[in-house]
């Protein structure tokens, strides 16, 4: 259950006219000034949606990127307007995010209105969670809600010390959603429950891997990850990506897993090849066989029917990082076969995230077919690593 307030615990008639403040996520990726895909826009629609329909005066706040100071480049303008057309209504644009402009700004906001505040992160003082930025921001909001769960993880003034200064600090219906089906998949998940964990190293999955061997039946190992895991194993694999610092944690998991009754799987083929490059001389060999010459870049179809058999019975599924060098078309096959897979699992729980797994479902048009696809990709790992979020710890209790 989820014991932090959320939107709807808050009395409707306590949103007609109230300065709600919405810390969402439009961090999406733009080309010159082009919004290249709008998912996580979509995503804070119901949220907002709701707040105009219940005659809020809403102000939505979000982060762009990195920059370093001022810079167009990673301006929201374009953000405000794809939003105006989702909505079907006028967002105004304010050019800043805290100041005599905004205030004037929000002061001439009339109910079930939308203002959406320049990039957050073009000042410094937001990632650093300064104090008096974050009281800043907290002058222009009656409520505080966060919808943004891919930066629940960040303690940072818009996400995290705003909420000091404000009366009600309550999640979105995105965030609550999210944390819902973690909550749902973790604490008391319908079994078998698979792990598929891809993605290049180890070192950044490892939190993640141990913290979810206390919890899962099956664990299927796939990505660069994995020739770690077979050179813990004892096997040669060539000039693949190995973090050799982590030879010996991938052993102690391959033990910790043997204790704790899970089932791990890692892949028993291998899509080789001579250089990490698009138009490379590639070769199929099982996992015993990669040449010293070569490097193995993504999982092969025996590994593929093996992840299948392993999640023939499952009842929950959670996927997170791509089987292989997803960003080369030619890398790609097995991360898309297991996105086919997961996407066929209709009696299972099935839960995605992480960028690439999330582009194989949509590059298969079967985003749809999955029971959740997460918006957070930093946020969902430190979930699944069995961390707090401070996003989310900082929200008003529940009564």
């Amino acid at each position: 259950m989820f014991k932090k307030m959320s939107l709807k615990d808050v009395p409707v008639e306590k949103l007609k006219g109230s300065r709600v403040f919405v810390r969402v996520d439009f961090n999406v990726p733009l080309e010159n000034g082009v919004i290249m895909n709008d998912k996580r826009i979509r995503a804070a629609l119901p949220t907002i949606n709701y707040l105009i329909d219940h005659g809020a005066k809403i102000i939505l706040c979000s982060h762009l990127d990195r920059p370093k100071g001022r810079d167009k480049r990673f301006s929201l303008k374009p953000v405000a307007e794809r939003l105006s057309r989702l909505l079907e209504k006028d967002v105004f644009f304010v050019p800043d995010c805290i100041g005599e402009e905004v205030k004037s700004a929000i002061e001439n906001l009339k109910e079930g209105e939308v203002a959406l505040l320049e990039n957050v992160r073009f000042y410094p003082e937001e990632t650093k969670n300064d104090e008096e930025f974050a009281k800043k921001l907290a002058e222009f909001a009656d409520i505080y809600v966060n919808d943004a769960f891919g930066t629940a993880h960040r303690k940072h003034a818009s996400t995290y010390g705003i909420t000091k200064f404000v009366d009600l600090a309550v999640a979105g219906f995105l965030l609550e959603k999210e944390i819902e089906y973690l909550r749902m998949a973790l604490d008391n998940p319908k079994r078998p429950l698979v792990l598929i964990i891809g993605g290049a190293k180890v070192s950044s999955k490892l939190q993640v891997i141990e913290n979810l061997l206390k919890v899962v039946d099956k664990m299927l190992i796939g990505g660069g990850m994995a020739y770690t895991f077979l050179k813990a194993a004892g096997y040669e694999v060539g000039k693949s990506l190995v973090e050799e610092d982590f030879v010996d944690s991938a052993r102690e998991i391959m033990k910790m897993a043997d204790s704790n009754g899970v089932k791990l799987y890692i892949p028993v083929d291998s899509m080789n090849a001579e250089e990490f490059k698009e138009n490379t001389k590639v070769k199929l060999t099982t996992f015993k066989e990669i040449p010293e010459d070569m490097m193995g870049l993504d999982i092969g179809p025996a590994t593929v029917k093996l992840f299948e058999e392993a999640m023939a019975d499952a009842e929950t599924i959670v996927w997170n990082g791509p089987m292989g060098v997803f960003e080369m078309e030619k890398f790609r096959f097995g991360t898309m076969a297991i996105g086919k897979v997961v996407a066929s699992k209709k009696e299972a729980l099935t839960i995605v995230g992480g960028g690439d797994s999330v582009a194989a479902l949509e590059l298969l048009g079967l985003e749809h077919s999955v029971d959740h696809v997460s918006t957070g990709g930093g946020a969902f790992l430190e979930f699944l690593a069995g961390k707090e979020l401070p996003g989310v710890v900082a929200l008003t209790d529940k009564e």
